[in-house]
């Protein structure tokens, strides 16, 4: 965990951000119990102590350079091993965190280590995202998610999420604006507008976080049905 620790104080400045020894502590300690649980579990293909700070936490700490979070509500769509969700909660624990993902096993041990790191300002949800979003209707000031599905798809799942004056921030690699001119029309559709696009260097690589403002409420129609998504993305 040393060298987590070191490789995340290392990339901090990186990013533009300051983070407390606590923080940053408590932080690998949430890497390392993936790490751990990874044993018996497949949460991540990332093990190596300084490629889960680079990788996992970094990269998700980039969702603090793109909205102040702080008395804010946000949801982490298809939240996987809690990517950028449960960083995110840590580092910013004035922020309202719901993780969302299908699999119930990752959810309970999620429901599990949160309390034993000490991280209070996350709940869970276990309910696949087209599902979820009947009870939780543009009720939360953010959206986010990371390695879920390709742009066009991400934002028929999230946006729906998300309150009008809100954003959905999609993190994303090397084809991110490769992705963002193929969804045009779900930007259109959902009622988004393309705000930003920031990146930030990640272990060497290019990593982007797109911002996208609610400009007016998603149509009840989305999301469809994941099937139909993926067969006729918008």
């Amino acid at each position: 965990m040393e060298l987590m620790l070191k490789t995340l104080k290392e990339g901090l400045p990186e990013l533009g951000l300051e983070l407390s020894g606590e923080t940053c502590q408590k932080l690998c300690a949430f890497g390392a119990a993936v790490v751990k649980q990874n044993e018996v579990m497949n949460l991540t293909a990332i093990t190596e102590s300084a490629q889960v700070a680079k990788l996992h936490l970094l990269d998700s700490l980039s969702v603090l350079k793109c909205a102040d979070l702080a008395g804010r509500s946000l949801i982490d769509v298809g939240c996987g091993a809690g990517f950028p969700g449960v960083p995110t909660a840590i580092a910013c624990p004035e922020a309202k965190v719901t993780l969302l993902d299908s699999l119930a096993k990752r959810v309970n041990w999620l429901e599990t280590v949160l309390p034993e790191l000490g991280v209070s300002n996350a709940r869970c949800i276990t309910a696949r995202a087209e599902e979820a979003v009947a009870d939780h209707r543009e009720k939360f000031d953010y959206a986010t998610s990371r390695a879920v599905a390709r742009l066009n798809i991400l934002l028929e799942l999230t946006a729906p999420y998300v309150r009008v004056g809100g954003k959905v921030l999609a993190l994303k690699g090397a084809a991110a604006r490769e992705e963002l001119a193929e969804a045009k029309n779900a930007i259109k559709k959902l009622g988004l507008q393309l705000e930003e696009v920031k990146d930030f260097p990640v272990d060497g690589t290019n990593h982007s976080v797109i911002v996208l403002k609610k400009v007016a409420p998603t149509p009840k129609q989305y999301p469809r049905r994941y099937a139909k998504i993926k067969q006729s993305p918008l």
